[in-house]
């Protein structure tokens, strides 16, 4: 445990998340998405997956798909908070209003 491990993500837009399985667990990065602005609301990895570059893998994803689709990102969920404030290359997503 503790090593990264490479997750395929995919955008679930019916459910409103990116998503992936890792050894049989969902892990998901949850939105919101109202007028160009992705409201990132909860991340969950499993306990038993914590450590391994899941959740970072999965905001991620979503900012990746916020910054090709021209969305703005509101960092409501704490990890992605944490995540931005970690990488200022992604303050420039930010919507009006937040900060990290």
């Amino acid at each position: 445990m503790g090593d990264a491990v490479e997750v395929r993500i995919t955008h679930n837009a019916a459910a409103s998340r990116f998503e992936t399985h890792v050894d049989g667990h969902l892990c998901v990065a949850a939105y919101d998405l109202d007028d160009g602005v992705l409201r990132m609301i909860h991340t969950e990895v499993p306990r038993a997956l914590e450590g391994r570059g899941i959740a970072a893998a999965l905001v991620r994803a979503a900012l990746s798909h916020a910054r090709t689709h021209g969305l703005r990102i509101a960092p409501v969920c704490s990890y992605v908070r944490v995540y931005m404030k970690r990488h200022p290359e992604t303050h420039v997503l930010l919507a009006d209003g937040y900060t990290v």
